[in-house]
Order: structure tokens, then C-alpha cells, then sequence
């Protein structure tokens, strides 16, 4: 083997495991997903072990002071704007330097290229199972979230949105299960327009097609609605996806398919839709120290009891009836904005977090109800408050 070749062994050996290693340490303090942070640790392993007869020798060729390349830089290599370009870049330093491992592996040991090609495919798979976890914060800044169903409002359903939004309101959802595609398209259009003159963002209840051909700002689905994987392969990165989470383990599931926020509850009874599962506060608790992406809670929600709803420590609040059945939607949508600016400016502290079980998302409701997977409620924000 040539003493060049060696040097390509050793410069991409270097990059191969500190691009894992990045994404190791992603995945275990970001994540903390112990299976996915086993299957990368056990990446690095197998490519040691693959290389272990060359390794030494390439070592021996190291010349880091000869290296021309060292000072080499484009400006894109000195600058990251945030964590989800780290976690992006490493990912492409691992392909690309398992690539010439293995094209250089070929020219000596054939076994070894081979092995060191198969962990090259199973980063392509872990690339896009990270990827869908790296979304890029567009509903970061969404306080006041309320759902629009035309039956529950006391002024046209359009100008109660409009209402809201002066309110404060960040974020307005079209709810409106029962029309035909055709008029669901022409309101999230409308919608999506006026959302736009309020920098607010426009979400559509579960209908992602819709979303897309409105040019709404996202769209939520329910646990029984399209997965947040196949909503993707619809809306691409463009829109928002968001999910309703009713335990701990659909919501850090939610993380890992790609939602960019979820709907944390019920965390109240809701008289406008009663339900057999009940979360409760404590659920909300759990959500908002657990995930990494917004929690919004959902259900039941009023003036009265914001204040301990946002002592959980979730980040948004979504209403219904509680603004959009009011006599003035723009007055009582500015109570919940006071109440919620009030709360960020004394946020919660480390007593919210006494006698919360995490792992197990302790639960509250009437019947003292499981609050498990249950895939067909479509509850959460893809249910009225």
C-alpha cells in the first residue's frame, strides 16, 4: 500500500469517527435516545474493528504540519447557525470520509471495504431518522394558539380569526371536520391570507393536501390520523407539522417522526368534546420537561386556570370556545396574551417539577383514565377545547 493511500486512511478515519461522534453526542444529550446512541457507538466499534489491520500504519503517516489542506477553510466551515447545521454537517463528513475509507480499503482488503460499505448504507437510514428531528423552529415564537370552528363562533368564523389575531394571537387552526374538500380549501385559503397581514401562522386540521394548496403555514394530525413520517413525504419541509400527544411515549415518538410541535392533553375536561382519556397537568408537566420542540396544552383551558396550566411549563396555550364563543374574541384573546406574558416574565421553577414521574407520565382524569396510546382519539389540538 502506498504511503499516500495510507494518509487517505488516516485523514478520513479521523473524520468517520469525530462526524459520529458528534452524532452520538446529539442523540444522547438532545435526544436521549438510548437505542439510537447503542446503534452509533456500536457504528464506531465496527468501524475500528474493520480497519484494525491498516489502522497502525496509517498512523505512522500521519504529517498534520505538511497537510496543505489544514488551512484550507471556505467561510461555510467556520460558521454554524445553529445545531441542526452541526448535526447536518457531521452526517455529510461521515458519508463522504466512509466512502473513501472504503474506496481505498478496496485496493488491499476487500472484506474490510465491504464492512466498511455496509456502515456507509446504515448512516443513509440514520441520516434521515435524525434529519426528521432537526426542524428549523418556525412555531418557536407561538404563545397563543386557537382552533376556528365556524359552529362555535358567535360572529362570522373570518372575522373571529381576525378578532383573535388582534388579540394577540400567534397562531390560528382551521378545525372544520365536516365541509368538502373544495370549501376546506377556499377557507384555509382565506385564512392563510389573513394570517400573513398578522405575521401569524395559519395551521389546517389534518388534512396536510389542503395545507399545502392553500399555502398554509402547517397542518396537525391526530395519533389515528397519516403518521408525521407520511405527512412529510407530502408537505416535504415546508410546512409545520404538528401532533397530539396523550402520554410521554407518543410524544418523544412525535419528536423522532419529525413533528415540529405537539399538542400536549386533554389537560382539562372539555364540554365541548368529553373524552374517555384525561392527561391532565401532570402529563403537560412531563411533555414540557421532556421533548425538545414546543408543547402546546390543549382542552378545557379558560382564564380562570391559565396561569396553572402554563405552571406545567408547556409553552403554548390552545383555545377554542374560550376566545372564539366570546361576546369580544379580541379583548378575551388579550386576557390569555396578559396572562401568558405575565407567566414568561416569572417562569416556572424547579417546584413544578415535585411528584412528576417522567418515564411514566402520571396521569389525572375523571376516571383516573390510562392516558396511552389509544390511536384512534383524535383529541389533543385536533379536538375543540
Amino acid at each position: 500500500m502506498s504511503f499516500a493511500t495510507l494518509r487517505i486512511l488516516d485523514a478520513n478515519l479521523n473524520r468517520a469517527r469525530e462526524g459520529l461522534r458528534v452524532w452520538e453526542d446529539y442523540v444522547r444529550f438532545v435526544l436521549n435516545h438510548d437505542k439510537w446512541s447503542a446503534e452509533l457507538k456500536q457504528m464506531r466499534h465496527a468501524l475500528r474493528q474493520a480497519v484494525q489491520r491498516v489502522m497502525r500504519d496509517a498512523l505512522h503517516h500521519r504529517n498534520t504540519p505538511g497537510d496543505v489542506g489544514t488551512d484550507n477553510k471556505t467561510p461555510a466551515e467556520l460558521s454554524r447557525a445553529g445545531l441542526a447545521e452541526i448535526v447536518t454537517a457531521a452526517g455529510k463528513r461521515v458519508q463522504e470520509a466512509l466512502r473513501a475509507i472504503e474506496e481505498c480499503l478496496k485496493t488491499i482488503d476487500a472484506v474490510a471495504a465491504r464492512e466498511v460499505e455496509l456502515i456507509r448504507y446504515q448512516s443513509y437510514d440514520l441520516e434521515l431518522r435524525l434529519a426528521r428531528t432537526l426542524r428549523p423552529g418556525r412555531f418557536d415564537s407561538v404563545r397563543l394558539y386557537v382552533l376556528v370552528t365556524e359552529s362555535l363562533c358567535r360572529r362570522p368564523w373570518l372575522e373571529t380569526a381576525e378578532l383573535a389575531l388582534q388579540g394577540g394571537a400567534t397562531c390560528i387552526q382551521l378545525r372544520e371536520k365536516e365541509l368538502e374538500s373544495g370549501e376546506l380549501l377556499q377557507r384555509s385559503r382565506l385564512l392563510a391570507a389573513l394570517c400573513a397581514r398578522y405575521d401569524a401562522l395559519c395551521i389546517v386540521n389534518d388534512r396536510p393536501d389542503i395545507a399545502l394548496l392553500a399555502g398554509a403555514d402547517g397542518v396537525h394530525v391526530g395519533q389515528g390520523d397519516l403518521a408525521c413520517a407520511e405527512v412529510r413525504k407530502i408537505v416535504g419541509d415546508h410546512l409545520i407539522v404538528g401532533l397530539s400527544t396523550h402520554s410521554i411515549e407518543q410524544a418523544r415518538a412525535a419528536v423522532l417522526d419529525g413533528a415540529d410541535y405537539i399538542g400536549v392533553g386533554p389537560v382539562f375536561p372539555s364540554q365541548t368534546k368529553p373524552r374517555d382519556i384525561l392527561p391532565g397537568l401532570l402529563y403537560a408537566r412531563a411533555a414540557a420537561a421532556t421533548v425538545n420542540i414546543p408543547t402546546v396544552a390543549i382542552a378545557g383551558i379558560t382564564l380562570d386556570n391559565a396561569a396553572e396550566v402554563l405552571a406545567t411549563g408547556v409553552r403554548s396555550l390552545a383555545v377554542s370556545s374560550a376566545v372564539i364563543s366570546q361576546p369580544d374574541p379580541r379583548a378575551t384573546a388579550a386576557e390569555f396574551m396578559t396572562l401568558i406574558s405575565s407567566r414568561a416574565s416569572h417562569p416556572p421553577g424547579q417546584l413544578a417539577m415535585a411528584n412528576t414521574s417522567v418515564a411514566g407520565a402520571p396521569q389525572a382524569s375523571r376516571s383516573d383514565a390510562s392516558a396511552g396510546s389509544n390511536r384512534g382519539e383524535k383529541s389533543g389540538l385536533s379536538s375543540s377545547p
